[in-house]
């Protein structure tokens, strides 16, 4: 249209003026470098390096080692009746998947990824849910949403992550495929419409889901520990710039990062759980947020 006006002579007002979109990136440039409204410049780095680890650009936590290291189980004890509710969900929903799963004291590296990698699939769930409920309310009632958003958005890309760093060491053929597909549909629909009944039952949920996590982790550990998983094995190069850790990373460094993420979840979500949905997020963007 601006065209157009321009040719006929007339003046094109402003808001109307268009600008030929720029055909090549110069170093360090912006890709609408003239254009009216600035845009996200194109990386150049990344285009120059296809290897480079690009999965994931949301803020996370990194931890000391001597961190690391202090992450034990915790417990907090149900005193609401929502928060009964959300811990013998979980339980009951642990006690039939360890059955189902065959769970032991002992258990080959088969069998822990196995285990690892599809409750990754289920964890990573519930902080997308909760965070797009809470986004399209804020939308729906042009209200502000105190905060809570990103952090869930975290929690969900944090567990993502997980997945797709244990999926280095395994790839799932069609039959586990087709049981993660299955549960995702199952489990994302129901927490879906839990939230919206009761987010604070929700919340509860997923810190006593994250508790049982940490324990899982931890087993791993003395396995690690015992040298009867992943002897001195190392760590998948995503782990290494994801998490911070040394270059010469092992297995164990791994979990125990992941085992710190979930301790982190875990304290996020039991706070969410005891305020009002509408009180402000009272933890930083990427920072740990255990106290």
């Amino acid at each position: 249209m601006g065209t157009a006006n321009a040719e006929a002579g007339e003046q094109v007002p402003p808001h109307e003026q268009t600008h030929s979109p720029p055909t090549s990136l110069k170093v360090g440039g912006s890709f609408a470098a003239g254009a009216v409204a600035p845009h996200p410049g194109i990386k150049t780095s990344v285009v120059a390096a296809a290897a480079r680890f690009t999965e994931s650009h949301m803020p996370h936590p990194a931890y000391s080692a001597d961190y690391l290291e202090s992450v034990r189980p915790t417990h907090l004890e149900p005193q609401k009746l929502y928060q009964h509710v959300g811990m013998r969900t979980v339980w009951l929903a642990r006690w039939l998947f360890d059955r189902a799963t065959g769970y032991s004291p002992v258990m080959t590296e088969a069998q822990w990824l196995r285990r690892v990698i599809f409750l990754e699939t289920v964890a990573g769930v519930p902080g997308m849910v909760a965070g797009m409920v809470r986004h399209l309310k804020s939308l729906r009632t042009m209200q502000r949403d105190h905060g809570w958003i990103h952090t869930l958005l975290e929690e969900a890309e944090n567990e993502r992550m997980h997945l797709i760093t244990f999926m280095e060491l395994r790839k799932p053929g069609p039959l586990f495929r087709a049981a993660v597909i299955a549960a995702q549909g199952v489990f994302f629909n129901a927490y879906f419409l839990a939230y919206l009944l009761s987010p604070r039952t929700c919340h509860a949920f997923v810190g006593f889901l994250e508790e049982e996590a940490v324990k899982t982790y931890t087993h791993a550990l003395q396995e690690i520990n015992a040298g009867r998983l992943w002897p001195d094995a190392p760590a998948p190069r995503i782990a290494v710039q994801y998490w911070g850790l040394p270059e010469n990373a092992t297995m164990r460094d791994l979990v125990l990062a992941v085992r710190a993420d979930e301790a982190c979840h875990a304290h996020v979500n039991h706070t969410f759980s005891k305020i009002a949905p509408n009180e402000t997020n009272p933890f930083a963007v990427g920072a740990s947020q255990l106290p």
